[in-house]
């Protein structure tokens, strides 16, 4: 069974932007941003947070393509924040971080460790020499942007045989939650009166939450377009509510704007 931590994340989002991962093993080779400080170097940026664009996928990728296919490797770009490495299938990976968990932290704290991560360490600093010699950098500076003078490998592994959920609709902006509904073969987005997964990650704050989602769907309740609404929050908190039991969880003195 597949467990978050393990989950091929190259290969589900291979299959969602291009749909020809089923053969083959798929790594993540994102790009990123780090800054050195006092005790080393921190990532203050990957993927979509970079603004990538198709540009500076011209750009950098050839420089870093020979360096991959000198170990047999294949590095693309089908999506500016999405960088893939297509690898052999007998190769042995050691454990990634995933980039949201390095973010903001020492970067060495999260290489690859032991024997198995030491090609993965050598060819992240080689890719990082070629990156910061790269005068396209400095144009992106001059822009405003952050350099983009890293990659942050992760996620790999190959294709699964089969994704199943309980729903019959996803509704997310997440590309990996979307993968993971392609892959189950459920609709991704629409407004049909089904059971439904609504990701309200990408809701910021908690005058979001209620504005945007909360209220909504509190009223839809209400209304009798929805038998029953399940709100599960990321720390474990679940409500399971319907028409009868609304206004006994959220009650006036939580208005979640005042909060």
């Amino acid at each position: 069974q597949l467990q978050p931590a393990h989950w091929p994340v190259a290969a589900l989002t291979r299959q969602l932007d291009v749909g020809d991962a089923a053969d083959g093993v798929w790594l993540r080779a994102d790009p990123a941003n780090v800054a050195p400080d006092m005790h080393g170097a921190r990532m203050m940026g990957h993927g979509d947070t970079l603004r990538p664009d198709a540009d500076d996928v011209a750009e950098l990728l050839p420089a870093l393509q020979p360096l991959f296919a000198g170990y047999g490797f294949t590095l693309d770009a089908p999506v500016p924040s999405r960088w893939y490495l297509r690898l052999p299938e007998e190769i042995q990976l050691p454990a990634f971080a995933a980039p949201d968990d390095v973010l903001g932290d020492d970067l060495f704290g999260h290489l690859p460790p032991g024997d198995a991560g030491r090609l993965w360490r050598a060819l992240l600093t080689e890719a990082q020499v070629v990156l910061h010699q790269h005068d396209w950098n400095a144009r992106r500076v001059a822009a405003g942007k952050r350099a983009i003078n890293s990659l942050w490998f992760w996620g790999g592994g190959e294709m699964p045989q089969s994704v199943s959920t309980a729903y019959a609709q996803v509704r997310s902006r997440e590309s990996l939650l979307q993968a993971l509904a392609k892959a189950a073969g459920v609709e991704v987005g629409g407004n049909q009166p089904v059971d439904a997964l609504v990701d309200l990650r990408q809701l910021r704050s908690l005058e979001q939450l209620g504005n945007e989602a909360i209220r909504p769907l509190l009223a839809a309740l209400q209304r009798g377009e929805l038998r029953r609404l399940v709100l599960d929050f990321e720390d474990g908190l679940r409500f399971e509510l319907d028409k009868g039991q609304r206004w006994k969880v959220w009650k006036k003195p939580l208005q979640l704007q005042d909060a």
